[in-house]
């Protein structure tokens, strides 16, 4: 089959490679679409090894059921996500990883919510109830960004979006949030809990901003840089109770997939869908992703 794969000497490129052997518990699937992540794209080295196919979700069509009788049978529209395989013609994934596509749902769609939404959701989980709490979204106009003010804004919290630019802001207000600063000095109250995308001084930036028994989700680090806290000072003068924490998503997301879905399904949530080209396009969504240019969700169309 033909994929797009990890080659440390050239970046990304496209090679035949053999098809997927899946495991008792995974299905088969023809991929349709699969969407981009800066996991994919920055971070790939960490889990893959040369040759290796990035792409961590994809949606399409059941070609055979996983061997263990469980899941969806041959001929379903399904999402998926394992820790790579994605940007292939075939890919295998865990059942429990999986989830069914309804009917009117696009593929394009369902392949944006795997990686971004799935950590989005179980992110603001773990802040704990919403319901009228200020909360602090960094890196709002990336994929998890997104995802975690339209949530949040569902859950009845008061959303605060930090951009990096004005440009990178549109569109925020309409999908939930009721502030957009670009500079997190224009924040003027406390909040009770951040999903922190981008690191360095940012999360510091934002750890001071929280509230009594605050609490910052540091989920991505797309800055690259590191970040320094004076603690002694936090101990001084912070409110009690403040505290970072880094997240971790959790596997078995297709319970979550499912939530996702069924908000997309009802138009209670837009998967920010900016970007869809074919995957030979792969190495331009690649770059301007990497770069910054890329608002949202790009989801590459998997060709025969």
């Amino acid at each position: 089959m033909r994929a797009i794969v990890h080659d440390p000497a050239a970046d990304l490129r496209m090679a035949d490679v053999p098809d997927p052997e899946p495991a008792p518990h995974e299905v088969l699937l023809e991929v349709r679409a699969a969407s981009v992540n800066f996991l994919d794209v920055v971070y790939r080295e960490h889990y893959l090894a040369p040759g290796e196919v990035p792409g961590v979700d994809a949606a399409g069509i059941v070609l055979a059921p996983a061997a263990d009788g469980t899941g969806p049978p041959a001929g379903t529209r399904v999402v998926t996500f394992a820790m790579g395989g994605a940007w292939a013609q075939r890919r295998a994934a865990p059942v429990a990883d999986t989830a069914v596509v309804p009917d009117g749902v696009d593929l394009a769609a369902a392949a944006a919510l795997p990686g971004a939404g799935v950590t989005a959701l179980q992110a603001l989980r773990r802040l704990g109830p919403l319901l009228g709490r200020r909360v602090l979204v960094t890196g709002a106009s990336g994929g998890v960004g997104r995802f975690a003010v339209q949530l949040a804004a569902l859950a009845g919290a008061h959303v605060v979006a930090g951009v990096g630019g004005a440009g990178r802001g549109a569109g925020l207000t309409e999908i939930g949030a009721r502030e957009v600063v670009t500079d997190l000095a224009e924040v003027g109250e406390p909040v009770a809990g951040v999903i922190e995308n981008v690191g360095g001084p940012l999360l510091g930036q934002a750890f001071g901003l929280l509230g009594e028994d605050g609490l910052v989700l540091t989920v991505g680090q797309a800055s690259g840089r590191p970040t320094t806290v004076d603690f002694e000072a936090e101990r001084r003068r912070g409110p009690r109770g403040r505290r970072i924490e880094a997240f971790v998503v959790e596997l078995g997301m297709g319970p979550d997939l499912a939530v996702l879905l069924d908000l997309v399904a009802r138009g209670s949530l837009d998967p920010q869908v900016s970007r869809r080209e074919s995957w030979t396009g792969f190495a331009d969504v690649a770059r301007d992703l990497r770069d910054r240019r890329t608002v949202g969700k790009a989801v590459l169309e998997i060709g025969a």
